[in-house]
């Protein structure tokens, strides 16, 4: 029998983050949706309270460390049932995107480079970028989702890397203290000379040459960084700085094994919140939803709420699914795409259907409902379009490479 009732001390992590996004992060999201690139000041008093909480014990540490579960420890093969440090961040991230993902995604010390580095880094570096502020550089003007072309590249020039290249849509790019950038040491050797390195904001040759205009998101900044002879010390590359061309970048890969889950539990906030918002206007519109009885017999709206409560649920277990199985060891690259892939494309179809249910006060600001349907386009897209997810795992499901099914 599966028990799918969240652990205690999860549910109280859980409810703090819910806490903070209704307290916090509601009453102020349609400010910094309109005051774009404007640093959201109230959450620095949120980030001081989560490193209070993280020195006193009764919560996850932030940063790159609270991304390793309690387990690690351990060798591989110990039975356990961990719920950990994924699972933690996955429902802190779920919670407090139902406030607002833009807010979410601005929160000081919980970039998605810190899971890039709880993923990879060594004992040595956890300890030094273990509570850092790191946002995670990979895409170029040349390419999109094809990580595997990354053209930046890291040569090692005495005690120091040298890193030249231009990476563009990063994530919290201007505010973070440091980025994770995704280089190559020796472009001859194709994928699997693909490194990430931790780059200090401070870093000479390190700048950002202009933030994005979105479409959603707007309270999260999104960069531009451009890395000229930019140098950082040798024992900033992740992990190993061996090239094993057997094993190709499944490292740095690794990293989306830990980010998927949590964009995914990203759109899965949003996806309750305007479920929660659409139900209330059916209810007030005299529209009744029943669980008793079928969707074809009930009113055109109610079938509609129902279908999208289904997926939701779908992609919340999923999710859930591929967290538990990243803190228990497991590999779980499958299932990681498989709930970025359905917890994305659920977010922009709820949130778009419940625009339209509303009618006129879904479509205009009165309401967050047409904002939560432009924050949810990129939930579908960053860290691995829904294309590149089905790819996954249509190679997972039927033992392909990427060679043998592009």
């Amino acid at each position: 029998m599966i028990n799918l009732e969240l652990p205690r001390k999860l549910r109280a992590s859980a409810n703090q983050a819910h806490q903070v996004a209704a307290q916090i992060f509601r009453p102020i999201s349609r400010k910094y949706d309109l005051a774009e690139h404007e640093y959201p000041v109230e959450l620095d008093t949120m980030a001081a309270m989560v490193d209070g909480l993280s020195d006193s014990g009764t919560q996850k540490i932030s940063g790159a460390a609270g991304g390793r579960s309690d387990e690690d420890e351990g060798p591989a093969t110990m039975p356990v049932n961990a719920n950990g440090g994924n699972m933690s961040a996955l429902l802190n991230a779920l919670e407090t995107s139902w406030g607002d993902v833009g807010l979410m995604l601005s929160i000081p010390y919980q970039g998605l480079g810190n899971a890039a580095i709880a993923a990879v880094a060594t004992d040595e570096q956890l300890e030094r970028f273990g509570k850092v502020w790191a946002s995670m550089a990979i895409t170029e003007p040349s390419f999109g989702s094809d990580s595997a072309a990354v053209t930046t590249t890291a040569v090692l020039d005495g005690d120091e890397w040298v890193l030249n290249g231009e990476k563009i849509f990063v994530t919290a790019g201007e505010r973070s203290t440091h980025i994770v950038v995704w280089a190559s040491v020796d472009r001859s050797l194709g994928r699997a000379a693909i490194k990430s390195f931790v780059v200090p904001r401070d870093a000479p040759g390190l700048s950002v040459a202009r933030l994005e205009h979105k479409l959603g998101i707007k309270a999260s900044d999104t960069a531009v960084l451009l890395l000229q002879d930019c140098r950082i010390p040798k024992d900033n590359i992740l992990g190993s700085p061996e090239v094993n061309v057997e094993k190709g970048f499944a490292g740095v890969m690794q990293t989306f094994d830990n980010t998927r889950p949590m964009v995914a539990a990203m759109a899965i906030g949003v996806t309750r919140a305007a479920l929660e918002e659409l139900r209330t206007i059916l209810t007030d519109a005299g529209i009744e939803i029943s669980y008793d009885t079928p969707p074809n017999n009930q009113h055109a709206a109610a079938a509609e709420f129902l279908r999208m409560e289904a997926d939701y649920e779908s992609a919340y277990l999923l999710a859930l699914r591929a967290a538990w199985m990243a803190d228990n060891k497991q590999p779980n690259s499958l299932q990681a795409s498989m709930s970025k892939a359905k917890a994305g494309r659920t977010g922009t179809d709820v949130t778009l259907k419940s625009v339209e249910l509303a009618g006129a006060v879904g479509y205009s600001q009165r309401l967050l409902l047409e904002k939560w349907g432009r924050d949810s386009k990129i939930l579908d897209i960053f860290e691995g379009t829904q294309q590149i997810q089905q790819l996954i795992v249509a190679r997972r499901v039927l033992n392909l490479t990427s060679a043998e099914l592009k």
